[in-house]
C-alpha cells in the first residue's frame, strides 16, 4: 500500500489504550478522524475517538465494521489475532502489514530476525517440551549452555516483566519453569552486565522514508520502565550506531509505522538488542514536548504516506512515568510551578489507578537533563523508585 491518505480521512486503530489514545490526538491536530475496536466501554483511546467499536480483539465481524468506516487502519498494540490482521492486510488497509506483528510476537522468530539484519542479540537458547517433564529436560540442556544467572523468558505474551523469571542457579530452573507454566516455548537468555538500557524509535513511511528519533536511555524499576532521558548520557558514536542499527532492522524488516529497538550497552561499548516493539513506545513520549515532532505524528504520516515529520530535539528532557499508587500525589504536586524546569502532564483517561498500572507520564523539560533529574528528585510523587545514575 503507497497511495497517500489525506487528512479529513478516516484512520482505524485496532486497540483502546493509551498509544492509540496519543495516535488519535496527534492525528486529530492533523485533520483526521478516528475509529478503534476496544474490547471495553470508555477505553483510553475510544475518549478521543469519533467511535468506538466495543468487541474483543479477535472479532472478525468487529474488524471487517472497522474496515467498512475506515480509509487507513493501524495498531497501537502487539496481542492482535493473526486472522484480523490477515483479513485487513487482504483488504489493503494495514500498511503495516501481518509480518512485523509475527516475527515481534515470538522471542525466537524476532531474535532470528535481528540477527539476520546484521545486530547482535543477547545469548540465549531455546527451550520447549510439550510436557512438563519434556520442558525440564530443554531447560537442563539449555542451562548447561547459558548457564546463571540467566532469564527464562516465556517466547510469546510477555510485557513489562511479566512472562519471564530469573535463573540464579541450574537448581532453580525446574521450578521457575512450573511458574511459568511448565511446557510450551520458551528462550533462556544470559544475563547482560549492561552499563546503559538505550532505545531508538523508528518511523518509515509507506515510501520507504525513514527517520530515527534521538536515542533515549532508560531506568526501569520493579522491570517497569520509570524514567527516560533524552539525550542519553552516552557518546556520540555510541548514538550514531543505536541509531543505524535501528534503521538497518526497520529496513531489512521492511516495516512501516513506528518500531523501538531496546538495546543494552555494555562498559565495552558493545550494544546488544533486548527486543523490538512495533508500535509507538513508552521511552518515545519525551518526543511530545521535547521534539519538533512527536513519535505519534510520525506514526499517522507514515501509515498516511506523508513526508515524514522533523525528529530533531530541541529541548533536554527527562520523562517519568505515573503509576496507579503517583497519580493523587502527582495531582498535588503538579500545583506548585518549578522554578527552574518546565513540567508537561498526559494522563490517558484510566479511572482505575491500580498499583503499578501505567496511568500517564511526565515531561520534565530543562536546560540539562541533569537538571531535569535533580527536580525529579525533590518531588515526593516517586519515592517508591529509585534514580540510578
Amino acid at each position: 500500500m503507497s497511495q497517500v491518505v489525506l487528512p479529513g480521512a478516516t484512520i482505524g486503530v485496532l486497540g483502546g489504550g493509551q498509544l492509540g489514545r496519543m495516535m488519535a490526538l496527534a492525528g486529530r491536530q492533523m485533520g483526521y478522524r478516528f475509529v478503534c475496536i476496544a474490547h471495553r466501554e470508555d477505553s483510553s483511546c475510544g475518549q478521543v475517538c469519533d467511535r468506538q467499536i466495543t468487541a474483543p480483539y479477535d472479532d472478525l465481524e468487529a474488524a471487517q465494521e472497522l474496515a467498512a468506516v475506515s480509509d487507513v487502519i493501524t495498531y497501537e498494540f502487539e496481542n492482535i489475532s493473526p486472522a484480523v490482521t490477515v483479513l485487513l492486510e487482504s483488504e489493503g488497509l494495514l500498511p503495516q502489514g501481518s509480518k512485523l506483528l509475527e516475527v515481534t510476537r515470538h522471542r525466537r522468530v524476532e531474535k532470528e530476525a535481528v540477527t539476520a539484519a546484521g545486530a547482535t542479540v543477547v545469548p540465549y537458547a531455546n527451550v520447549a517440551g510439550e510436557t512438563t517433564a519434556a520442558g525440564e529436560k530443554s531447560l537442563r540442556k539449555a542451562l548447561k549452555k547459558i548457564g546463571t544467572p540467566s532469564m527464562l523468558k516465556t517466547a510469546t505474551g510477555g510485557y513489562d516483566g511479566k512472562g519471564q523469571r530469573a535463573i540464579r542457579r541450574p537448581e532453580e530452573g525446574d521450578e521457575a519453569l512450573r511458574e511459568l507454566g511448565g511446557f510450551g516455548e520458551f528462550v533462556l537468555e544470559t544475563f547482560i552486565d549492561f552499563q546503559r538500557e538505550l532505545s531508538v524509535v523508528v518511523s518509515r513511511s509507506t515510501t520507504g522514508e525513514v527517520e530515527t528519533f534521538p536515542v533515549a536511555e532508560n531506568i526501569h524499576v520493579d522491570k517497569i520502565l520509570h524514567l527516560s532521558i533524552a539525550p542519553a548520557r552516552v557518546s556520540q558514536e555510541i548514538q550514531d550506531r543505536a541509531s543505524k542499527l535501528a534503521v538497518d532492522i526497520a529496513e531489512n524488516l521492511e516495516m512501516v509505522g513506528t518500531l523501538a529497538v531496546e538495546l543494552f550497552l555494555k562498559a565495552d561499548d558493545e550494544i546488544f538488542v533486548n527486543e523490538l516493539a512495533p508500535r509507538p513506545h513508552n521511552s518515545g513520549h519525551y518526543a511530545m514536548d521535547a521534539c519538533w515532532t512527536s513519535q505519534f505524528e510520525q506514526h499517522i504520516r507514515a501509515v498516511c504516506g506523508l513526508p515524514l515529520g522533523n525528529p530533531r530535539q530541541h529541548t533536554p528532557v527527562v520523562m517519568a512515568n505515573l503509576l496507579g499508587q503517583h497519580v493523587d500525589s502527582w495531582l498535588k504536586e503538579c500545583q506548585k510551578k518549578p522554578e527552574s524546569v518546565e513540567v508537561k502532564t498526559h494522563l490517558y483517561g484510566k479511572g482505575d489507578a491500580r498499583r503499578n498500572r501505567k496511568m500517564g507520564h511526565v515531561n520534565v523539560l530543562a536546560d540539562s537533563v541533569d537538571e531535569a533529574l535533580a527536580w525529579i528528585e525533590e518531588v515526593d510523587v516517586w519515592k517508591d523508585r529509585v534514580v540510578e545514575s
